[in-house]
């Protein structure tokens, strides 16, 4: 089962240029999947069953594993049982009969347009590194960039004369998506007053966001620097730096912004991915009709 998953991450890698992050995620499902096979004695991939599949599934439903976390691990499955059968290891791809658990799904958690100035607002601009964050969090904002790519950016990803960032994404697709005039404001701040002193520290000067050490800020450094702005601004709820990106989207919608645009911009194959902020726009709307109509 080991040398398996290895030969189709290594053919995701190669064939179809999926990113490190990627198939990091898929090895970490995988790997999760064959233990629980080992443990049902089915080490050997040609005795599973699709029961096998939905008892795993099941389990990490029980197990309080996220709704996205699930979907994601049935994802990964159905890949792999369809390069099996690709390869000719086994006749059948008992995956294919498998639905994604829509019915599991959960809108995910938007912040208001307070919330978001609560939050952008709090870094102190008399030091450098709050310089440096208000740029970052103005950065995932303005442009719904995941965390993962945000990370990644290099100096020269970017276009401060015409206003427009170049993002690399999942399967290194790219895509051009405007900073906006505040954002703007708050990166130029940082590459003129703060930027220049770290990359006297640093090894390489292509990362566009740099730490105390002057190494690139790592995805684990967005996070607690978006979980100590949510605490500063008193928000109690699990705010994750995904967080902005969909309200980034959300915020959008609300505004008339085109349904294909935005998928553009988040860097989504399939529309049907975008759509989920339209239920959120809906929900939000009957919460705000139902919280101020004086018939509710």
């Amino acid at each position: 089962m080991k040398e398996l998953i290895e030969e189709f991450l290594n053919y995701l890698s190669v064939e179809r240029g999926l990113s490190d992050n990627t198939l990091y995620s898929y090895r970490n499902d995988l790997n999760k999947y064959a233990l629980f096979l080992n443990k049902r004695k089915k080490s050997d991939i040609q005795l599973t069953s699709k029961d096998d599949i939905t008892e795993f599934i099941m389990q990490e439903k029980d197990a309080g594993i996220s709704t996205a976390s699930i979907g994601r691990y049935l994802a990964s499955i159905k890949g792999f049982y369809r390069f099996l059968v690709l390869e000719r290891y086994i006749k059948t791809d008992i995956s294919s009969v498998l639905e994604a658990p829509k019915l599991w799904q959960k809108l995910p958690e938007v912040l208001s347009l307070d919330e978001v100035e609560r939050i952008i607002n709090l870094p102190n601009l008399k030091t450098p590194w709050g310089i440096r964050d208000k740029a970052a969090i103005e950065l995932l904002y303005a442009t719904g960039m995941r965390v993962s790519e945000i990370s990644n950016l290099a100096i020269d990803n970017l276009n401060m004369d015409v206003g427009f960032i170049k993002c690399l994404g999942k399967g290194q697709k790219e895509r051009i998506i405007p900073l906006g005039r505040k954002a703007q404001t708050a990166l130029d701040r940082y590459l003129v007053k703060v930027r220049p002193e770290l990359i006297n520290k640093a090894r390489s000067d292509r990362a566009l966001f740099l730490s105390r050490l002057g190494k690139k800020l790592s995805r684990q450094s967005f996070w607690k620097m978006i979980k100590k702005y949510v605490r500063l601004a008193k928000i109690k709820r699990d705010i994750s730096p995904h967080t902005l990106r969909h309200s980034f989207a959300t915020h959008l919608l609300e505004r008339g912004a085109d349904l294909r645009i935005v998928q553009e911009m988040l860097g989504h194959a399939n529309i049907a991915t975008t759509q989920i902020y339209t239920h959120i726009n809906k929900e939000r709307l009957k919460s705000i009709h139902k919280k101020f109509h004086p018939r509710p």
